[in-house]
């Protein structure tokens, strides 16, 4: 009963957009005064202090700024400018152009949303202006960002590892296939609309002019091969691997000559206000997964699960339905925090590797940021295009399905994402 107060305390809080992290905050003060009375409130802000302050979280903010300052540093434009040289040719040419340099963008940042806002106010306009539909635009730009949380780095997996006390890194590790063949899947979805819809080629493919941006964007691509090469040689943490990513991303922009200090401020401030929101969350987490502790709730769901099936692939099609159903209402960090300290005794119980889990929650968040009526990637998306959301969801509901299968391989063909990290890390 005291569970239920809680959903509908949360819900009417929400309701009256009232910011996430505060209503779980709320709903969870309530429901230990309610529980205990007053005694815990004296640990209160201790608990919340004390979980925000886990060494791997650091990694968020770093990420976070190195992707801002990528955003003020020109890299982004290079990008684009050798992945139309590259896959340009093609038809539907800019949208290959702006699902190739999300992939890029990915490897970087580590944000869906940061991926959209810096490539669709390039793309997009450019994709109008060659005659493609800003429906289309959007929900090209909207789907490929989604990228950004599976290719490592990936701030969703940074939060499922503190979470799940899983390995950052193997997380990472099992992420790049399903980034890759999501990435080639999307793209040969694009493919078929544009044939279908006879939208133009960008332009002819030409050698020398791919040499020439793949040269302009050579910093660029170095960013990448030193964060994923240090953390996955074993030379630095992804904490550290993320530190390396500021000074890389500052030291590629001065050497660019396109960042100031203006620039450089605003970029702090930005990724100032992404990190705020993440942390608070964060925070609030910990205290309602103090009071779930005490309650043994999470016990008490793995329990009546396994009572109905403790087959595992049937019990992964039950998460992955309930992820799917969350995913509409949360972002992804939220449902994250909300639902792993929830579901993991069940996962353990049943045999399901962590970190193969912990892809497959990716995934799921994934397809939530494409899916209203929350769809914070899709609504950035259809922001920067000025374009109506039901319009871009019509357009983008052949990219979902690819997700979506993409999540169906990941689930029932554990090899896929987990031959690397057998390989790296357990042989």
């Amino acid at each position: 009963m005291l569970i239920l107060t809680m959903f509908a305390v949360l819900l009417f809080i929400l309701s009256i957009n009232v910011p996430i992290a505060i209503g779980l905050a709320v709903t969870t003060i309530i429901a230990m005064v309610l529980k205990s009375g007053t005694s815990f409130l004296i640990d209160t802000a201790i608990v919340m202090f004390d979980g925000s302050m886990k060494f791997p979280l650091i990694a968020i903010p770093l990420f976070i700024l190195a992707g801002s300052i990528m955003n003020s540093a020109g890299i982004s434009r290079r990008l684009i400018a050798f992945a139309s040289a590259l896959v340009g040719f093609i038809k539907g040419g800019l949208s290959m152009i702006n699902i190739a340099t999300s992939m890029f963008f990915a490897e970087i940042s580590g944000s869906a949303v940061a991926d959209v806002a810096a490539l669709g106010s390039i793309l997009i306009p450019a994709m109008k202006k060659k005659g493609y539909p800003g429906a289309f635009a959007a929900a090209v730009t909207s789907s490929s960002a989604s990228l950004a949380i599976i290719i490592p780095p990936s701030i969703p997996m940074i939060v499922y590892a503190v979470m799940s006390q899983s390995s950052v890194v193997q997380l990472f590790v099992a992420g790049i296939v399903p980034g890759v063949i999501g990435g080639f899947f999307l793209m040969l979805a694009a493919y078929v609309t544009a044939r279908r819809k006879n939208f133009p080629i960008e332009e002819t493919f030409n050698l020398a002019n791919v040499r020439k941006t793949a040269r302009e964007a050579a910093l660029a691509f170095l960013l990448p091969v030193i964060i994923l090469g240090g953390i996955f040689g074993g030379v630095v943490t992804a904490t550290e691997g993320a530190g390396l990513a500021v000074v890389a991303s500052l030291v590629i922009g001065l050497v660019y000559r396109e960042i100031d200090f203006k620039r450089l401020y605003d970029a702090a401030t930005e990724g100032a206000i992404q990190t705020a929101s993440v942390m608070l969350l964060v925070a609030a987490s910990v205290l309602l997964g103090e009071f779930l502790t005490i309650e043994q709730l999470p016990q008490k769901i793995a329990n009546s699960i396994i009572e109905f099936s403790n087959n595992k692939f049937v019990v992964l099609a039950i998460l992955n339905v309930f992820l799917l159903v969350i995913g509409f209402f949360l972002h992804s960090v939220a449902a994250i925090i909300l639902t792993v300290p929830v579901v993991m005794p069940l996962v353990n119980a049943v045999g399901i590797d962590p970190v193969h889990f912990g892809i497959i929650v990716t995934l799921n968040l994934a397809i939530g940021q494409q899916t209203p009526p929350v769809a914070s990637v899709l609504a950035t998306a259809c922001s920067v295009a000025k374009e109506d959301i039901w319009d871009v969801t019509r357009e983008n509901l052949i990219f979902i399905s690819v997700l979506v299968m993409l999540l169906l391989l990941v689930t029932y063909v554990p090899a896929i994402p987990m031959t690397l990290v057998e390989y790296f890390y357990r042989s």
